[in-house]
């Protein structure tokens, strides 16, 4: 430490020389302008975080370590697993801290790395969730009966990529499982095990549907279905979130499949909607891939329907296509703003549907009260 500091102090001392003489420093800038920022971005605090920027991993990283730290009350970090480069992918469990089993909401994004506005929407969430949680009923109420499980990044390693290589990478990094494929990378949304590769995923692995070896061939993709497997029963939602396209997207995508309570997640999708529109007016529409969108399997929200989780859906956030998967940071703002109160929609009526509302919780507080105080006059009596 005492060397790097001494060494870039002699360099920032040298540099305005070394600009006006002759004497080649290739490379010195780069390296100082390096230095400044990696100083200066260990300075900063949760408050100095720009959630309406795009961040690299290591950013979100620090930014992980920073809300686990600032909101220990009610945030733990934890593993989920490794991705093929050996990146950690960690999640945020999100509630108060409870002494039996709670119910789980579960949220991930980035599972398409160039899907950038993804990543920054689990961001927003958590941001929105903790600064508000002491002051909003509604939201200290999710988090006393429920934990959220948030996975900011689950392809960190073509999230990675994005930033380095290919801005447009869809897939992971991993090599592919046939001798004669030179093609990198499996389209982990295609990799979970339902109805694995029959329709809109791909046995070629040089495709951008390539759907790997066999259901849960990768590592990412694995580590969602054994945890997420393990608390099947405590899940009362689970979420997704994608870009681009303004739907949101119940199971199934396979022609023909209809899920048990297929009404039911209409109805809340509906809600979702609606919710979402009255933000910033844009239109977001409702029903299951094959309807809204095309034909394929193998995802992760119709898994998780497979598996008994009652509540899945997939968010796909702006836009219609003229940006794209490279919506401007102008966007993540209003983006965000609209997919929260889609999202804190379907949270609450799960949340209702299992606990009970705001309303029945009092009726029965007051009951309760009641009862007592008959009981007290009884006794007097």
């Amino acid at each position: 430490m005492y060397w790097n500091i001494r060494s870039t102090c002699i360099l920032i001392f040298l540099f305005p020389l070394l600009q006006s003489s002759k004497v080649r420093y290739d490379g010195v800038q780069d390296w100082l302008e390096s230095q400044t920022y990696q100083h200066n971005y260990q300075q900063r605090t949760l408050k100095d975080y720009d959630y309406t920027k795009y961040h690299k991993v290591d950013e979100i990283s620090r930014w992980m370590n920073l809300v686990t730290e600032q909101y220990k009350d009610v945030v733990t970090q934890h593993v989920l697993g490794m991705t093929y480069e050996n990146q950690t992918i960690n999640y945020l469990k999100i509630g108060e801290k409870s002494g039996k089993p709670k119910k789980v909401i579960w949220m991930d994004c980035g599972i398409h790395a160039r899907e950038w506005i993804s990543p920054a929407f689990c961001q927003w969430f958590v941001k929105e969730t903790l600064q508000n949680y002491k002051t909003d009923a509604k939201i200290k109420r999710f988090l006393q009966n429920m934990d959220f499980y948030v996975v900011p990044v689950l392809n960190i390693d073509g999230y990675i990529y994005t930033w380095t290589t290919d801005r447009l990478w869809r897939k992971s990094r991993s090599p592919s499982p046939f001798s004669n494929c030179t093609s990198v990378g499996t389209d982990l949304n295609r990799n979970f095990d339902s109805a694995w590769c029959c329709i809109g995923g791909s046995r070629n692995c040089s495709s951008q549907t390539f759907c790997g070896s066999a259901p849960g061939s990768e590592k990412e993709s694995k580590a969602v279905m054994e945890l997420v497997n393990s608390k099947k029963n405590d899940i009362l939602c689970f979420l997704t979130i994608h870009s681009y396209g303004q739907l949101i997207m119940t199971p199934f995508g396979e022609p023909g499949k209809t899920a048990s309570n297929h009404d039911e997640l209409m109805e809340v999708g509906q809600l979702a909607s609606r919710a979402v529109e009255q933000k910033h007016g844009i239109s977001y529409t409702v029903g299951p891939p094959s309807v809204v969108l095309y034909n394929y399997t193998g995802s992760s929200h119709d898994w998780a329907r497979d598996i008994g989780i009652e509540f899945s859906y997939t968010f796909e956030l702006r836009d219609n296509g003229t940006y794209g998967f490279e919506l401007p940071e102008d966007q993540i703002q209003p983006t965000c703003e609209e997919a929260m109160a889609g999202v804190t929609t379907i949270v609450e009526y799960v949340h209702n549907k299992h606990f009970g509302s705001a309303a029945a919780a009092t009726v029965a507080l007051w009951s309760t009260v009641l009862a007592s105080y008959l009981s007290l006059l009884v006794l007097v009596q």
